[in-house]
């Protein structure tokens, strides 16, 4: 019976593709694409295609389910990333996952970009006024997953998305959820299923927005203070399922393979394979490729 249970729920979640596939036409519409940013080397070499495999605090950024696997207490995980080198442009992570009981686990993670000192220029200074800003884009992400007689892992995490500047800022929350499904005599296979950055619209307001203008209706001259509309912009939701088998060549030593696709919401469909190869716990070799579903008939028009 529990069998059928775990089966009916990966069911109805791969189902869910169905309404989720993406659409070419809204490409560039979604905003907060930071969040699609993957700060940890292991699976940001992979594409992210290691959504059945992927364990502890990296799994709030791909997976969440994964959080309640591959550790025994507690795992603190730091990193820094340099986005286009040559830039200014960094990407920093903090994570947290903390077992609760036998078969939890809590995870906190923190993400920030550094756009380090950008020069402040006017119509009047195009070469610059002398002073500079720095964007602030950070996530606060807390999540929780629990895994069911070692089988089947399902979590859920909610994270909280801000971005501002000088005078201007928008606010906005999603909510991550993922099941994770392993079997086989030494769990060599293994499913993931993960729904991401699904949240509420974001929406740029502040003093920044504001300008001074002649009152419109003639009768004196003074000016008052308008304000510009920003439009609300989408966050970026994907649905994406993976599959990886292992295969041991000894106890010392075992190969990887796995497979993706991904549902983009505001982009093409992504699809890919990948291999890792695993010689104790001192060497693992990774590479993977991922393909645009659709890129061929774009560049065609």
């Amino acid at each position: 019976m529990r069998t059928f249970k775990i089966y009916l729920l990966v069911f109805l979640m791969a189902g869910s593709t169905i309404g989720f596939a993406g659409n070419p036409d809204r490409q560039g519409e979604a905003g907060a694409n930071e969040l699609l940013f993957n700060p940890w080397a292991s699976s940001a070499a992979l594409h992210g295609l290691n959504t059945s495999s992927i364990l502890g605090v990296a799994a709030m950024r791909l997976n969440v389910a994964g959080i309640s696997r591959g550790y025994n207490k507690a795992m603190v995980a730091v990193s820094n990333t340099r986005l286009y080198e040559g830039s200014d442009l960094q990407f920093n992570s903090l994570g947290v996952a903390v077992r609760m009981g036998k078969s939890g686990a809590l995870g906190v993670s923190l993400a920030a970009l550094d756009f380090g000192d950008i020069p402040i220029t006017t119509e009047n200074a195009p070469e610059g006024t002398g002073g500079v800003y720095s964007p602030s884009f950070y996530h606060l992400g807390v999540g929780y997953s629990y895994t069911y007689a070692k089988k089947i892992s399902v979590g859920a995490l909610v994270r909280l998305i801000g971005e501002s500047t000088n005078d201007i800022s928008a606010f906005g929350a999603a909510i991550d959820a993922g099941v994770q499904y392993v079997s086989g005599e030494r769990d060599n296979f293994k499913l993931g299923i993960a729904l991401r950055n699904i949240g509420t619209p974001m929406k740029f307001g502040g003093s920044a927005l504001n300008f001074r203008g002649k009152n419109p209706e003639g009768n004196r001259s003074y000016e008052l203070t308008f304000q510009h509309r920003a439009a609300p912009f989408e966050l970026p939701s994907l649905l994406n399922m993976g599959f990886s088998y292992d295969y041991y060549f000894s106890n010392a030593m075992f190969l990887r393979g796995m497979a993706s696709y991904t549902s983009n919401a505001f982009s093409l469909d992504q699809v890919g394979g990948g291999l890792e190869f695993f010689f104790r716990d001192i060497l693992v070799l990774r590479g993977s490729y991922m393909y645009e579903l659709g890129q061929a008939a774009i560049e065609q028009t």
